[in-house]
């Protein structure tokens, strides 16, 4: 029934604009994950490709590729050597945009054409389940007391985790020991272990360990707080954490988007087609219940909206990394 019911709603959003009805596939499609198998970025890729699939909503087959190598770079170089071919596409973050920052590189983010973004990340300050803090200005004061002695786990150096933790260092004039490790499963083991004193990890990565009892969340770095859903502990879920700018903190927002992006060259009906067959995916009940499972916040942008939003974090995000020195292109 439930099916049945997104069908018809699917269906009363109409074909999209004339322009998007000028192309369609007419090979089998590659959607490209720059990333690992059963990462986050390889199990959004999966996730829309079964939704298009059950509601039909392309009509050639689409095969579910990664390749993580060299931090994603391998996907985003692969699919720009397809320029002009929109049957390919590129599934990743801010890794877009924020790669090529710090690392040589066969590519900018503006070598492709970006598509949409549908899910972000949400960020939260976590930190051992007994730890006598409860609130993001006790934890900072208590590190900023501590002359950068505090340690803050982190997945992977220069990227998101990382960066987050130069905004809270510059929010609260603490400083921190980063101590980057493979992904933030590793970093919340690191927590829960009381190897590190907290880390800023997804809410999807520290979830089993919060349900333990062995980390705690202490805010979430959001504008709002998160969607109402059920308890992960017995007393608390998501929609409990308090923001961390209710709690005093200069940091309104800081959140991770999934992206999607066509090869260089690929036709503004191409990209229009794509974009209304995602908007479509991100309003059906198996998106909502992918959006519950990974406890991740869905925002669709696309057009106008997207690049803005891409032109505007690639600025704020460069200038963190040149004052820290990370800066390569």
């Amino acid at each position: 029934m439930k099916a049945a019911f997104a069908l018809a709603a699917i269906a009363a959003l109409g074909v999209g604009s004339a322009s998007a009805q000028e192309w369609k596939p007419t090979k089998p499609v590659e959607f490209v994950g720059a990333a690992g198998p059963g990462g986050g970025t390889d199990i959004f890729a999966r996730n829309v490709q079964a939704i298009i699939q059950k509601y039909n909503l392309v009509d050639q087959p689409i095969l579910v590729s990664n390749k993580g190598g060299g931090s994603g770079a391998e996907a985003f170089v692969y699919v720009k050597a397809a320029a002009g071919d929109p049957h390919k596409l590129v599934f990743g973050t801010s890794n877009l945009y924020t790669l090529p920052m710090v690392a040589k590189v066969a590519f900018k983010h503006t070598d492709f054409v970006p598509v949409a973004a549908m899910v972000f990340d949400e960020f939260i300050l976590w930190n051992k389940g007994d730890s006598p803090y409860d609130d993001y200005k006790s934890y900072t004061a208590a590190a900023k007391a501590a002359n950068g002695t505090f340690k803050m786990a982190g997945a992977l150096s220069k990227d998101t985790d990382q960066t987050l933790t130069r905004y809270i260092e510059k929010d609260t004039g603490a400083k921190f020991i980063y101590i980057p490790y493979k992904s933030g499963g590793e970093a919340s083991v690191q927590l829960s272990g009381g190897h590190a004193h907290s880390h800023v990890n997804n809410p999807s990565e520290s979830v089993g360990h919060w349900k333990a009892g062995q980390v705690k969340p202490l805010c979430v770095f959001s504008k709002e707080r998160m969607p109402q859903g059920p308890k992960v502990t017995e007393t608390k879920g998501w929609s409990d954490i308090p923001t961390c700018k209710e709690q005093g903190s200069g940091i309104e927002e800081y959140k991770m988007p999934r992206t999607v992006a066509l090869p260089p060259g690929s036709p503004p009906a191409a990209a229009e087609f794509w974009a209304n067959v995602l908007k479509k995916v991100s309003e059906t009940p198996e998106w909502k219940d992918y959006l519950e499972k990974t406890s991740q916040t869905g925002r669709f942008m696309a057009g106008a909206e997207l690049k803005a939003f891409i032109d505007e974090d690639e600025k704020r995000t460069r200038k963190v990394y040149e004052e820290e020195g990370w800066l390569v292109n």
